[in-house]
């Protein structure tokens, strides 16, 4: 039965190619990079097959992974100075940020798609000798084709929500053996071991999460901070918002500041009211940075974009007067942080799951998230119950705790020394996984 459904499973992949085709067509027009080396994902290679024998392959679907494995990888280097590593990716975002981790001698490519000839002419080509898979990536065909191949195929920082669970649950014919077929699985907490055990998985031990023992970017921090002690006002960040989120934020902080008469200050440009403390805003996904601009615009209120300002925003008339920053580069996000005094949790406000929030706590900004964090629950939970972050029930309720938050001096500064202190007890994970790959190694 297994077998069966693998072999209709293939044949849908394979039936899927065209569709997959368009869809990349259709992102290309937003997001160039997915018009880059499309032949890749089926398994068609540009590279010569000999360039670097021996690699390691590290699989990062997306831009968050790929900062995971750049932590990873930092260490490995460092044991091995001559590892060469081939690098995949499934997004746009993902890729580009992936290029900054290559030295001669590593390859760079696409995921293939998960069709059986693809996989094989994936595995030809490269012949890896051994594969890291960031945090979630786990394909029917591409475990089965890498345990025929004697190739050790290992789930590290792994982490699987519930929901992610259910989902896999009714497919178990095929998600379970693909699941077992992992020759190991380092887990980031006991609730998610749990979570991989019932669907077969070889959990061979809980580590944490990598993302702690990442260092913000010390510039970009001390240069946030800079601004933000410069400001008159506060900040208040809506961080990695995502779609269906951004309109009810508009809309509240708009409501803030014609509401509350502390919250009020009258413009001598534009002669209308602003608000008294400046809303960024930095969407998860850069193709809809236009979108966000225009729909702030939509709600009477005066953007300004960070891609805009030559320097900082004091030296650019539009950012001192605007109501909203827009936080519309990539890589700035300690910056990002620095700047703020506190920060929504986007993808918590809709039901997608939440972002990351340990970045924010290492950067000594406090989190106000909604109800559903459901991609990061124990994270999120540790961090509500050490102070790092406050829960709300909707968007109204968070931009209200915010303003709470930043007008209450002695609890805002608690609230940042929890979030060290939380981001600091939870470091570890790299070298403990290091330790445990030293017999792949």
């Amino acid at each position: 039965m297994n077998a069966l459904l693998l072999r209709l499973y293939s044949l849908l992949m394979w039936l899927a190619q065209p569709l997959l085709r368009r869809k990349l067509a259709r992102r290309a027009r937003q997001e160039p990079g997915y018009s880059e080396a499309v032949e890749e994902r089926f398994g068609r290679y540009s590279q010569a097959a000999e360039v670097s024998p021996d690699l390691v392959w590290l699989h990062a679907v997306s831009l968050g992974e790929t900062r995971t494995t750049a932590l990873l990888l930092k260490a490995l280097r460092a044991q091995q100075p001559g590892l060469r590593i081939l690098l995949t990716h499934g997004t746009a975002t993902g890729r580009a940020e992936g290029v900054g981790l290559l030295q001669p001698g590593d390859v760079q490519v696409w995921q293939p798609w998960d069709s059986r000839a693809a996989v094989a002419r994936f595995f030809d080509h490269f012949k890896p000798r051994l594969g890291l898979l960031m945090e979630t990536e786990v394909w029917p065909n591409l475990v089965a084709t890498a345990r025929a191949r004697a190739v050790p195929l290992l789930l590290v920082n792994g982490r699987l929500s519930d929901k992610s669970l259910q989902q896999a649950l009714r497919m178990a014919p095929l998600s379970r053996p693909a699941y077992g077929a992992l020759s190991a699985v380092y887990a980031q907490t006991e609730a998610d071991a749990q979570r991989f055990r019932q669907l077969g998985a070889p959990v061979a031990g809980v580590f944490g999460n990598l993302k702690f023992d990442a260092t913000p970017h010390a510039d970009q921090l001390a240069q946030g901070q800079a601004w933000r002690q410069a400001l008159a006002q506060p900040v208040l960040m809506f961080a990695s918002s995502r779609e269906g989120e951004e309109d009810e934020f508009f809309k509240q902080i708009r409501a803030a500041a014609q509401e509350k008469p502390a919250l009020h200050a009258m413009n001598s440009v534009a002669n209308r009211p602003a608000t008294s403390f400046k809303a960024l805003v930095v969407p998860r996904h850069p193709q809809r940075f236009d979108e966000v601009a225009a729909l702030a615009a939509q709600h009477g209120l005066r953007v300004s974009r960070r891609s805009q300002w030559a320097g900082n925003p004091f030296d650019n008339e539009e950012a001192r007067h605007a109501d909203v920053w827009l936080g519309d580069s990539l890589g700035e996000m300690a910056l990002y942080y620095g700047l703020s005094d506190v920060a929504l949790l986007g993808g918590s406000f809709a039901p997608l799951g939440g972002q990351n929030l340990i970045e924010a706590a290492a950067c000594g900004c406090p989190v106000v998230m909604g109800p559903h964090t459901f991609n990061f629950t124990e994270a999120a939970e540790l961090a509500e119950a050490e102070g790092a972050a406050q829960r709300v029930a909707d968007m109204p309720g968070a931009v209200q705790a915010a303003l709470r938050l930043v007008s209450d001096s002695p609890a805002l500064a608690q609230a940042v020394a929890c979030g060290l202190a939380f981001a600091a007890r939870n470091r570890g994970a790299t070298a403990r996984t290091l330790d445990a790959l030293q017999g792949y190694l």
